[in-house]
């Protein structure tokens, strides 16, 4: 590591720590607490459902969308939960957890055999500069960047885009791209098994709704929820990753409890967000040891209050995160377009 390096984590390296042994003792699932963490989450997803379906028959459109902004919250609540599943955290049982987390992806438009097999990739990965790409927000080096044609440039700058980031790319990849086993196309039958089941679900949920509620209810009610939620949901990925002083390494040099550690935030969110994003906030513990369970990530964070200054983010810097759009392997940060000019004219 060079001496830059160094000097731009102030906080930093949490020495010879033996995180992953620390951590095991918190990962042991509470039964109760976990079904009671679902309805907790569902039943208010219903009832402000049903509430906007309601206005929407009625003509208050307005309400309707209105009642779409909370729902996408315990939607978004609800997807935190199917991510526990997904790294079989949440029930002793790996079917269960299966099962639950296919049952709520067809709520969240997630093929989740499809999913948890991608999002397995990005935590084996995480940060590690020469295997870069799935289950991840694309970032390129200032090299990379700088090697880029016009064309290739502009295409990485939209991409990078705010309006296209929360925006577009979100209702793209969970309406559009989920259809498809996209990227695990050639990985055998499962992600097909996934994406497919998961799609037939997904239409059977509509024509509910439909039934139900009428096209009103879906328009006004169910997809706003779904696209909020899905911009919501890339906004706590990109912002666990995508700050500053995060962690990127080449393959020879990268170590995962120093890419846990550092190259994912501790996103400081006031406890009402805390609450209803399932703590997905303490995000470097979470990649430290992905089976403990998401109400339990507090317990670490009280019991071990030197976790509360690695890679700590707040609210505030987790804005000023969103020009930050390269990789400065000089400098080991991360810096924006309007920088890469300065330098470039210097």
């Amino acid at each position: 590591m060079t001496i830059e390096a160094s000097q731009t984590r102030p906080q930093e390296r949490a020495q010879a720590q033996p995180w992953r042994a620390i951590l095991a003792a918190y990962q042991t699932p509470n039964l109760p607490r976990s079904l009671v963490e679902i309805a907790l989450s569902a039943a208010p997803l219903a009832l402000l459902w049903i509430g906007g379906w309601i206005a929407a028959a009625h003509g208050l459109w307005w309400l309707a969308l209105l009642l779409a902004i909370p729902a996408a919250g315990f939607l978004v609540r609800l997807f935190m939960i199917q991510h526990d599943c997904g790294h079989h955290a949440l029930f002793k049982s790996a079917w269960v957890n299966d099962w639950v987390g296919r049952a709520i992806g067809v709520l969240t438009l997630t093929p989740y055999d499809h999913w948890r097999q991608e999002h397995a990739i990005h935590h084996a990965t995480s940060g590690d500069l020469d295997r870069r790409g799935m289950g991840a927000v694309h970032v390129l080096t200032v090299e990379e960047y700088r090697a880029l044609s016009f064309w290739g440039r502009l295409r990485y700058q939209l991409y990078r885009h705010p309006l296209v980031l929360f925006g577009l790319g979100p209702a793209f990849v969970f309406i559009l791209q989920y259809r498809l086993p996209v990227g695990l196309m050639r990985a055998g039958w499962r992600p097909w098994v996934s994406a497919i089941g998961t799609n037939i679900g997904v239409a059977m949920l509509v024509v509910g709704v439909v039934v139900l509620a009428g096209w009103k209810g879906l328009l006004l009610v169910h997809l706003p929820t779904l696209m909020i939620a899905a911009s919501i949901g890339v906004w706590l990925f990109y912002v666990q990753h995508q700050f500053e002083h995060t962690y990127w390494a080449r393959h020879e040099n990268w170590q995962s409890t120093e890419a846990a550690l550092h190259g994912s935030s501790y996103y400081d969110l006031p406890a009402p967000l805390h609450w209803l994003t399932g703590n997905i906030g303490v995000h470097h513990v979470h990649h430290i040891n992905s089976r403990i369970p998401f109400y339990r990530l507090p317990n670490v964070l009280r019991d071990n209050p030197e976790l509360k200054t690695i890679s700590l983010l707040s609210v505030g810097e987790s804005i000023r995160t969103v020009s930050l759009a390269l990789w400065d392997e000089a400098s080991q940060r991360m810096i924006s377009f309007g920088q890469f000019k300065q330098r470039e004219r210097a």
